[in-house]
């Protein structure tokens, strides 16, 4: 098990405390609406599919059309021969040519040895495009190397010198000037287009490590930005919510101390406990906002809720069965925190109701229940006064939980009390 949930939740995995989205590091998580980033997901599962699919076929193709190439650079050097066969030709004639066209299947591999190979065909016979391709090739390999001047110098022989020799001499010195010019451009041409080919592949690698380099620089903004953000909430919470709660504790500290009724004493004791921790917790958050690998800060998990649950100011018991020690970090931390908003629920919303707090933990997966009785009496805080509350907290723990997988339903029981039910799966298929 240990294994599988290391796949699924691993170390580098960052899990959002509050929902919504999160960026870990090129990685995008789910949102509980069913969008991806604010793209909808049905849209994003296509788009995937379809770079799957273009990525398959143009490895694909590009196979095919390399072959494709092959059989069409032989198809015209064998045509070139066929077209210029003399009938009074010698056999080594059709021999040299017929070896000249097979030898351009195999150009990719060794070009410069298929020039050699190419150029007794030219010269002793008809296999001009043959060699012409073959000296193309070379150049787009080797680009302007002692090999493909030797090509060149070669393929420019065999167009100027005429076999055989005796037909050579014969010839005059206008026909010998003229076969030197065509010499050059049929020796030129296909160096040119080999250097052509290769300048474009060096450009469009140049405009993909572009198109790489502006999408590092992209995300290298949005963290920025991210962190800048991180930093602004920090400052935040630090100036504004730390210092509201510090003043809490040292009020409620001051009320115990002075108070002459019991009661009094413990519920100032209590507030000051909680504003304690909450400074605490605060500290932690803004250690985390400041800090770019936040998940390294201890988190509380599944084994703490002992010291939860007997420090919540209610009537509370705690079940707890199951491997919880082995649990992932984000299914702990997200059961424990599931647990602390539900016990606030309680104490703000049904102050003395019996709450039963539930934690099963299988081979599947992580069932957590909190549920209290009806409440007695007034229903809010101890003076009866309604507490403040925005409505986020049960949607927070539903985004927290999908964002995990899981589900949670909240509602009221048949005896007038509250039950919050939520199941994180330890084991789900990782999707593409």
């Amino acid at each position: 098990m240990p294994s599988a949930m290391t796949a699924q939740y691993g170390e580098d995995r960052r899990t959002a405390d509050t929902g919504g989205r999160t960026l870990a590091g090129n990685a995008v998580e789910r949102l509980p609406s069913g969008r991806d980033n604010g793209v909808a997901t049905e849209r994003v599962r296509r788009a995937a599919f379809h770079r799957v699919v273009g990525r398959f076929l143009g490895r694909v193709l590009g196979r095919h059309r390399q072959l494709a190439f092959d059989a069409a650079a032989v198809g015209i050097a064998a045509l070139d021969v066929w077209l210029r066969v003399v009938p009074e030709a010698e056999p080594y004639n059709y021999v040299l040519s017929v070896v000249a066209v097979a030898a351009v299947a195999l150009r990719r591999r060794f070009p410069f040895l298929v020039v050699l190979i190419t150029v007794p065909g030219f010269l002793a016979g008809w296999a001009q495009l043959a060699a012409m391709i073959a000296l193309g090739t070379l150049a787009r390999q080797q680009l302007l190397s002692a090999q493909t001047y030797i090509g060149a110098a070669l393929v420019w022989l065999s167009r100027f010198f005429v076999w055989p020799l005796d037909e050579f001499v014969a010839l005059d010195w206008k026909t010998h000037v003229h076969n030197a010019i065509y010499g050059c451009i049929v020796a030129g041409m296909p160096i040119a287009i080999g250097l052509l080919a290769h300048a474009r592949e060096e450009l469009s690698a140049r405009i993909s490590e572009l198109a790489a380099s502006r999408e590092r620089e992209r995300m290298l903004h949005a963290h920025a930005v991210r962190a800048d953000e991180r930093a602004r909430l920090a400052r935040e919470m630090h100036d504004v919510v730390s210092h509201q709660v510090s003043l809490i504790a040292m009020q409620a500290g001051a009320l115990r101390m002075t108070a002459a009724d019991p009661d009094a004493r413990q519920v100032a004791g209590t507030i000051r406990m909680l504003s304690t921790r909450t400074l605490d917790e605060l500290r932690q958050l803004v250690s985390v906002l400041r800090t770019t690998s936040g998940d390294d800060s201890p988190q509380p998990r599944v084994e703490d809720l002992s010291q939860l649950v007997g420090a919540a100011g209610i009537t509370a018991t705690l079940t707890v069965r199951g491997p919880v020690a082995d649990l992932p970090a984000p299914v702990s931390g997200a059961a424990y925190r599931t647990v602390q908003e539900a016990l606030t629920n309680v104490r703000k919303h049904a102050c003395g109701a019996a709450t039963a707090v539930s934690v099963i933990a299988d081979a599947d997966q992580l069932r957590v229940e909190v549920r209290n009785e009806a409440p007695e009496g007034a229903v809010g805080s101890v003076d009866g006064a309604a507490l403040p509350s925005g409505g986020h907290g049960l949607m927070g723990l539903r985004e927290r939980a999908a964002l995990l997988g899981g589900e949670l339903e909240a509602g009221p029981t048949d005896n007038g009390g509250f039950a919050v039910k939520v199941t994180f799966p330890l084991f789900r298929p990782l999707e593409a």
